[in-house]
């Protein structure tokens, strides 16, 4: 059992010893019991003592050891704090320690609860949902916020974790086809302020009690049993109607330093820091933590682990993954696969700026074949466990990522065919792809298709729409509409996990903001009005996901066998072709052709010669068939996908 915290496992009358880790020679380290998650003096104070000589020194820190104090009260269902005292006199304030499991409002407390009040009725029946593969995942990425806040919405209870447990939401969901939602981080994070009313907003990249889940989506925040038990309503609700739970997790920074509860309990041990002593910046928020240090190693593989056993996580998406080191992103995809091998790890395989570590160790996307080592046998249609964003495909269908001005294959300019032929192939290496014409990388950076997060937008810059709007300048709504949907055909065609934002199914924008971490409801709320002015467009995501789950030859899963079936055809300008073939006893289907047009005008192009039925043209789709051609040659519409098949 970890010491970290508190021995929540343990029977009531044992609840009173409390065990944390602190430099060796702090001048003194204190633990006050309050009655109250805010205010009010302390009702017990005890000084804590070494129990042991210290440890981890070897990470070239201060001596680290284990603390200890009994608190001769009752703790249950009473807040606790911890004050660390360094050897030179100085204090960063109270901290409820880095590894609280409920906390009181705005997480300034920790709280130690009843164990039977944690959870709703029916959660010890809950489960993780089985997973063949992440080839079978459709991931939905969503704000608690943005998806039920607005009236249009016609949720009851807008921005919270319950909205998720209404059947409207859940019929919708389920209507769409998604089989995932990654939620925003839902941990407890520092720029809402719990106590206020008053309209707030943000991502949530800003954490403060990482083991903890929100106040703000809670109905109260005060109440430190709402937010858990309502998070786990939530989960439960999801995992019935068949859709995983992913969670949005940030151990990369911390909201700043000398506020942060790591920062608080072991000054300077958890972080990185230049050769000139200043704290490294790979995060872009001002700091960076150093996963490769013992006790932040084991801080992070320990909190994985309780999100997925106490809460029934199905899956993580680090954020800025490419800060952490290799050895421990792998410790945390060999942990869950031991748990649970359904369990699907992935995540930004880049950081924001220059790491105080060696780039050769960090998690970064070009490093993403060595995440594939020490994994048991048979484990790989897992692709290892852990996937990274395909920039290289995202970038070459909507533009660079530093321009949004700046258009690609769906603004009509080449350049980019096979950069997109990469992401279809699921940034496997494959003998038709040209290396070196695709964008951002020189050589195939994943072992599995699975590793590769196939998507055109997220949370971050711009959405599609408000990009399309920006790259190609007057454009009309009829030509945003065609462009949306080859963009998502490109997507959900390919050989990798697709992935889509909130709302673009909807035709969702956020008025042109580029970075709306903060921005009000009003830029980033989901107007649901929009499904009745653009019904077409919902019709045809959800037509597009069927076809994905129906048809095996799009989640091939395994390199070889994408290898083995995708050919692709000769490439020209802003047109990519390509044909899975001799499918027999993998589909139905025995040969599909999917013809990829970005140019303003319509194409020809030449096929095997055939009989062929038509299931998606000029923005409809219907597995049925909508028409059959016949001959050597096709007909592609401008700024549209054809797909046909045998």
């Amino acid at each position: 059992m970890s010491i970290f915290g508190i021995l929540f496992s343990l029977g009531a009358r044992a609840q009173k010893s409390f065990y944390i880790y602190a430099p060796s020679d702090a001048r003194k380290v204190i633990l006050r019991v309050y009655a109250d998650g805010v205010g009010g003096e302390p009702i017990s104070t005890v000084k804590m003592k070494k129990i042991n000589d210290p440890t981890y020194a070897s990470d070239g820190d201060p001596g680290i050891c284990e603390w200890t104090g009994r608190v001769k009260i009752p703790v249950v269902d009473r807040f606790y704090t911890f004050e660390v005292t360094t050897k030179d006199g100085i204090s960063h304030g109270e901290t409820p320690g880095i590894d609280a499991k409920a906390v009181g409002i705005n997480g300034k407390r920790a709280f130690f609860p009843n164990n039977s009040k944690m959870s709703p009725k029916g959660w010890n029946n809950d489960r993780q949902l089985p997973l063949v593969s992440p080839a079978d995942l459709v991931i939905y990425e969503m704000h608690h916020r943005d998806f039920s806040i607005d009236e249009s919405s016609g949720l009851k209870y807008k921005g919270k974790f319950l909205a998720l447990t209404e059947q409207k939401a859940l019929d919708y969901l389920k209507d769409l086809g998604i089989n995932a939602v990654h939620i925003l981080p839902s941990f407890d994070f520092a720029s809402i302020d719990e106590s206020s009313d008053a309209p707030q907003y943000n991502w949530g990249y800003d954490p403060l009690n990482y083991n903890v889940p929100e106040g703000s989506y809670s109905t109260d925040a005060a109440d430190p049993y709402s937010r858990i038990v309502e998070f786990k309503k939530m989960v439960m609700a999801l995992h019935q109607a068949g859709i995983r739970v992913i969670l949005d997790v940030v151990y990369n920074h911390t909201f700043d330093i000398n506020g942060s509860n790591f920062q608080r309990m072991i000054p300077d041990y958890y972080y990185r820091k230049n050769a000139d002593g200043t704290y490294s910046n790979g995060s872009g928020c001002g700091n960076e933590t150093a996963s490769e240090k013992t006790l932040m190693r084991k801080f992070i593989l320990e909190s994985v682990l309780y999100w997925a056993k106490e809460y029934h996580i199905d899956g993580f998406r680090f954020d800025l993954m490419g800060v952490h080191d290799i050895e421990t992103m792998n410790l945390v995809r060999l942990n869950l696969h031991n748990l649970n091998p359904s369990i699907f790890i992935y995540g930004e395989g880049w950081s924001a700026g220059s790491c105080a570590y060696p780039t050769e160790k960090l998690a970064m996307k070009a490093n993403i074949r060595q995440m594939a080592e020490g994994m048991p046998a048979g484990s790989l249609a897992y692709g290892s466990g852990i996937a990274a964003f395909s920039d290289d495909m995202r970038d070459a269908l909507r533009g660079p990522f530093n321009d949004d001005t700046k258009g690609a294959f769906l603004a009509g300019l080449p350049g980019m065919e096979e950069s997109l032929k990469f992401g279809i192939a699921g940034a496997i290496y494959h003998p038709q792809i040209d290396m070196s014409k695709v964008n951002y990388s020189e050589k195939p950076w994943a072992e599995q298709p699975v590793q590769q997060i196939s998507y055109v937008s997220c949370h971050d810059d711009m959405c599609l729409v408000d990009r399309l709007k920006a790259s190609i300048p007057g454009i009309t709504t009829e030509e945003l509409i065609r462009l949306d949907l080859l963009a998502q055909t490109a997507v959900f065609t390919s050989q990798g996990v697709p992935f889509i934002l909130s709302g673009e199914e909807m035709l969702r924008d956020k008025k042109g903001v580029h970075n709306s971490y903060n921005s009000p409801d009003e830029i980033n709320h989901l107007d649901w009005n929009n499904l009745k002015r653009y019904p077409q467009v919902f019709a045809y995501y959800k037509n597009l996901i069927a076809m994905r789950k129906n048809h095996r030859a799009f989640r091939l899963a395994e390199a070889e066998l994408v290898r083995q079936h995708l050919e692709f055809f000769p490439a020209s300008d802003c047109l990519v072709a390509f044909r899975l073939k001799e499918l027999e006893g993998l589909d139905e289907w025995n040969d599909i052709i999917v013809i990829l047009n970005g140019n303003k005008e319509e194409r020809e192009v030449e096929i095997p010669d055939g009989k062929y039925t038509i299931v998606c043209c000029d923005g409809i789709i219907d597995e049925k068939g909508i028409d059959i051609v016949e001959g050597n040659r096709v007909v592609v519409d401008a700024q549209s996908a054809l797909i046909i098949h045998q």
